[in-house]
């Protein structure tokens, strides 16, 4: 393209960029909160201006509707008014937008960043520049421009957003410098705080770690204690909080849903899936136009069903597809993390032979596409059952991604088996039991002589408190939920 018409455009989004974080970060005239991931990434920034150099390529995959443009607008801002950052120091292009409607590349675009807008070069850099790239998996060659620019200079800072596919578009000579700081839906603790300006210590989240994957009386004791603070701080809310978590679980992890109407959450939500389909599929794979309707058809058969593992051949047999082409399109979905799998513990053998569980990363999309197709009753206790199992699998699911607790997560194979087996840096197992209504011990007990494990974990709406009773630890599932 014209080298004119880039630098104009380049111009155009410094220009424009104050306006887009007044509009990204704030309902009316109140700032949004911060999020963890937020304080996550100042933390390199400031680092960064201080002089440490090493963490200044970050990438920041999620997925869509999470809340990542809403970070880098934060994080705009943070440089503009704390740190007095020149305006003309800092550019955030929409890679979508740089490449549909001019045809560039991530690449062109910074050589005019540097070269025209600061007229020099990044090696002759003498200020900090600041460069911050949505949706940045539409350029194939992203990583290998981030590496590239990272090389040239220490004097600039990349952030590259996308779908959570980015953690594997990673060229091998970009992963050793990039530093990853992934983005989930909401727990519940972000939720009060975006929601009902109500804030909880980060402590409470390790308190409650610890009492999973330590169990011992001190954790027990620590967990509970957090607990019972936790409880007083919600006696701010206006409304019974078991009713506030329900809503929660329904429909509000992602962070526009805050303030609005349910049914227009389960919309944008359903078109989140769509976009999903539509470009973050087929970004990462080619499919033929009569795929994408099995693709969509696989999605409606993974939220529709009860819990239970899905193997290819019922899917492709249900479908009228092979084998082949459903085990493509789950591991593509898994990609965007749209999907997760839980795969059945035991052998090589077994994990092949045995069916595998697939769960949604949000409940709220689960609850979308059931809503759409007129499947939607907030008032079924099996709904509820269905979302609390994907809300608890989401959250180990992030734990493992993030701080590699679990190691593995794998579901109890056995006959009338327990929901879960969360593997431990020492290869021990601990199973755990969720559901939404009484539970009794006899799977969990049942796990616990079967796996040799120290002790177990049920997880349920029923349990009023952290409690120890034998070798079995209760956890509420609301309580839970603050991980």
């Amino acid at each position: 393209m014209d080298s004119g018409d880039l630098l104009n455009y380049v111009f155009a989004k410094l220009a424009e960029a104050e306006k887009l974080s007044q509009d990204n970060t704030r309902m009316g005239n109140v700032p949004f909160e911060h999020r963890k991931t937020y304080f996550q990434i100042k933390k390199h920034i400031d680092e960064f201006l201080n002089g440490y150099v090493e963490n200044r390529f970050l990438i920041m995959p999620g997925l869509r509707g999470v809340g990542k443009t809403t970070i880098l607008f934060q994080i705009y801002e943070y440089l503009r008014n704390e740190k007095g950052v020149d305006s003309d120091r800092i550019l955030y292009l929409s890679v979508d937008e740089l490449s549909t409607y001019l045809g560039a590349g991530i690449l062109e675009a910074i050589d005019v960043f540097v070269g025209e807008v600061h007229e020099t070069s990044p090696v002759y850099l003498e200020k900090e520049l600041f460069i911050f790239l949505d949706e940045s998996h539409y350029d194939k060659e992203w990583s290998q421009v981030g590496k590239i620019v990272y090389d040239q200079s220490k004097k600039i800072f990349l952030i590259f957003t996308g779908s959570s596919a980015l953690s594997l578009e990673m060229n091998v000579d970009a992963a050793r410098r990039i530093k990853k700081e992934p983005i989930f839906p909401m727990n519940f603790r972000e939720y009060n705080l975006l929601k009902n300006n109500i804030r909880y210590n980060d402590d409470f989240s390790r308190s409650l770690m610890d009492l999973i994957f330590k169990g011992d009386e001190g954790s027990v004791e620590d967990a509970s204690r957090k607990e019972n603070e936790m409880k007083k701080t919600l006696l701010k809310l206006n409304k019974p909080v078991e009713k506030e978590w329900e809503d929660f679980l329904l429909c509000r992890d992602f962070p526009f849903a805050l303030n609005i109407q349910r049914s227009e959450v389960y919309e944008r939500v359903f078109d989140i899936v769509n976009r999903v389909v539509e470009k973050d599929v087929f970004s990462i794979k080619s499919f033929n136009t009569e795929s994408r309707s099995v693709i969509s058809r696989v999605i409606t058969f993974l939220a529709l069903q009860d819990p239970g593992g899905t193997s290819d051949a019922k899917l492709a047999t249900k479908l009228g597809k092979s084998p082949r082409l459903i085990r493509e399109i789950l591991n593509i979905l898994e990609l965007t993390h749209l999907v997760f799998s839980v795969k059945p513990y035991g052998t090589a053998g077994k994990v092949v032979r045995k069916a595998w569980k697939y769960y949604f990363l949000s409940p709220t999309v689960n609850a979308a596409i059931r809503f759409k197709l007129g499947k939607y009753n907030k008032r079924d206790r099996k709904l509820l059952g269905v979302l609390t199992e994907s809300l608890v699998a989401s959250y180990f699911f992030r734990m493992k991604e993030t701080v590699h607790r679990p190691l593995g997560i794998f579901y109890d194979p056995a006959k009338n088996g327990v929901d879960f087996l969360l593997q431990t840096a020492d290869d021990g197992l601990i199973p755990v039991e969720v559901g939404v209504g009484e539970k009794d011990r006899t799977q969990i007990n049942r796990a616990i002589t079967r796996y040799k494990s120290e002790y177990g974990i049920v997880i349920s709406n029923t349990t009023s408190k952290i409690k120890k009773e034998g070798n079995v630890i209760y956890i509420p599932v609301m309580t839970f939920s603050f991980i």
